[in-house]
């Protein structure tokens, strides 16, 4: 429990995490009834990128700094425009001094920032520190609601929500070496509770191994699943960062076509060395 988003905030990891996120928002709000979105591991909700936490990796340098600086540099086409819009106006949301970015909006406020007014947000947090940013983040906004618990019980405690429709965001940090293990002990249950929602789990990608072990355990719930992937570097080395994913269960209609066009733009963009994946995961057993 001591880690931090502070010190990644808006690195590439984020970048690709929350252009998705801000896709599933969308595609839930081309429907008029409200839904409802819980993020299981919010942090601290926003973050100061000339904190000396950013300062000290500089990962936004190399993620959303990157992308802002090659969009002025070379406008996008219509198409590629289109595809970066819902993230690009969740920066813009956090902050007032736009194009100047200095507060990255971690997964819980890019959410509240596309939520329409009938919408909601439950954000939960487990570390204390964290916890405490989280709700002074949130402290005026009543469409959210910001609980100090563990992700995983969260499932249980808040689905399925109100609104019977919405979206799931599981984003652990990965400290524990089960984590993988923990979350797909954890979806059969939350599915069975809300098993019309979007499901939306954020992965880490250094050995590959353990990726499509976790992959192949998702395809065995049985439920509609895509993996989006996007690779900085080549997979061959399980020491470092090579790439980031999200698996997305009950995906929206169309997001294979969104998510086809959006990766190779985020890796044009980001100068991603290691290219992209787009695929339905495939349980062990069809392998």
């Amino acid at each position: 429990m001591n880690y931090r988003h502070a010190f990644h905030a808006g690195g590439f990891a984020d970048v690709m995490k929350h252009a998705i996120l801000a896709h599933l928002i969308g595609a839930l709000g081309r429907k008029e009834t409200p839904f409802g979105v819980l993020d299981t591991h919010a942090g601290a909700g926003r973050y100061d990128l000339a904190a000396p936490e950013a300062a000290r990796t500089g990962e936004a340098r190399e993620g959303v700094l990157r992308l802002l600086a090659s969009l002025a540099a070379d406008a996008p086409r219509e198409d590629e425009a289109a595809l970066l819009a819902p993230y690009l106006d969740g920066l813009r949301a956090a902050n007032p001094g736009w194009p100047e970015l200095r507060t990255y909006p971690g997964s819980a406020a890019l959410a509240h920032a596309l939520l329409r007014p009938r919408d909601r947000l439950v954000a939960v947090e487990l570390h204390p520190e964290e916890a405490r940013a989280l709700r002074r983040a949130f402290a005026h906004e009543r469409q959210v609601a910001v609980h100090e618990a563990d992700g995983y019980e969260a499932l249980r405690a808040f689905l399925p929500p109100a609104e019977r429709r919405g979206l799931v965001l599981i984003d652990p940090p990965y400290e524990e070496p089960d984590e993988f293990r923990r979350i797909a002990r954890a979806l059969p249950e939350a599915l069975r509770r809300f098993r019309a929602g979007i499901f939306a789990i954020w992965y880490p990608i250094k050995d590959t191994g353990p990726v499509e072990r976790f992959l192949a355990e998702l395809a065995a719930l049985g439920r509609p699943a895509l993996a989006a992937e996007l690779y900085r570097f080549p997979p061959d080395d399980p020491a470092r960062l090579n790439g980031t994913g999200m698996a997305i269960l009950n995906p929206p209609w169309k997001l294979d076509e969104t998510l086809a066009a959006l990766l190779p733009a985020l890796a044009g963009r980001l100068g991603a060395e290691g290219g992209t994946r787009l695929f339905e995961p495939a349980r062990a057993d069809a392998i």
